[in-house]
């Protein structure tokens, strides 16, 4: 991967605490504009729609987790978001038709349905809403969307991590992306067997077939890819832009 900017700087590399490479850029004078360019090879091969070979004392929800899986899991099993009335606990668990019922059934019920509940809607504000304020405005982007159901899995016991990268448009129909590719959020949940298991809620997809991962967190403020300060006036900065091109 190549990392080009404009004005020139120095770049260090290091790694977070979830493995994801860092690079922090410094600079020696001032500039009226900032262009960082990424460029990427590699190849993707994933499957239109996997299977998961997920393990026999998983297969089936409720499920335990290991000891060593549950230790090592830690906070990405635990909800971030305050809840005193209880709405999301009670909205997940309202998709489990039975007990004992399919867990990999159950979760794609979950990424399939939210689009009934939120419509997407291309956010261009700061921040994240929180899954209430999602559900209650019945709109999101596509990191809204995501943290709505990471939250959601959180409550039903599951281990779930957000995912930050690039949405390629193989197929047309694809929501979150302009042209041929774009930014893009989505989920990951830990399965014992198969291991981390994505899930785009936006797209009603699982399998990663049409995204490429870049970074992972607990936190989706622990995956912004790109953040920093500058000197100077508020007034200074006017306006920022994405391009993603897939050749």
């Amino acid at each position: 991967m190549d990392v080009l900017m404009t004005p020139p700087g120095v770049l260090t590399w290091a790694n977070d605490v979830f493995g994801n490479a860092i690079a922090s850029a410094t600079f020696a004078a001032p500039t009226d504009r900032l262009t960082i360019e990424s460029q990427v090879t590699l190849e993707h091969n994933a499957v239109p729609w996997p299977q998961f070979e997920i393990a026999h004392s998983a297969a089936s929800f409720p499920f335990a987790y290991s000891l060593d899986e549950v230790s090592d899991l830690g906070a990405l099993m635990i909800p971030q978001f305050t809840d005193p009335a209880g709405r999301l606990p009670r909205w997940a668990h309202g998709f489990i038709r039975s007990s004992p019922t399919n867990t990999l059934a159950l979760l794609k019920d979950i990424n399939a349905a939210i689009l009934a509940w939120v419509e997407y809607e291309a956010r261009d504000d700061e921040g994240t809403q929180s899954p209430l304020a999602t559900l209650d405005r019945r709109f999101g982007s596509c990191r809204d969307i995501a943290v709505l159901m990471i939250e959601a899995v959180r409550w039903l016991g599951f281990g779930a991590r957000i995912v930050s990268g690039y949405l390629i448009n193989r197929n047309t129909g694809v929501v979150g992306t302009d042209g041929t590719g774009s930014t893009h959020a989505w989920v990951e949940i830990f399965l014992p067997g198969a291991g981390w298991v994505t899930f785009d809620p936006t797209n009603r997809t699982v399998g990663d077939f049409s995204v490429i991962p870049i970074a992972v967190a607990r936190d989706i403020k622990q995956a912004v890819p790109v953040s920093g300060s500058f000197a100077g006036t508020a007034e200074d900065f006017l306006s920022m832009e994405v391009e993603v091109s897939v050749y």
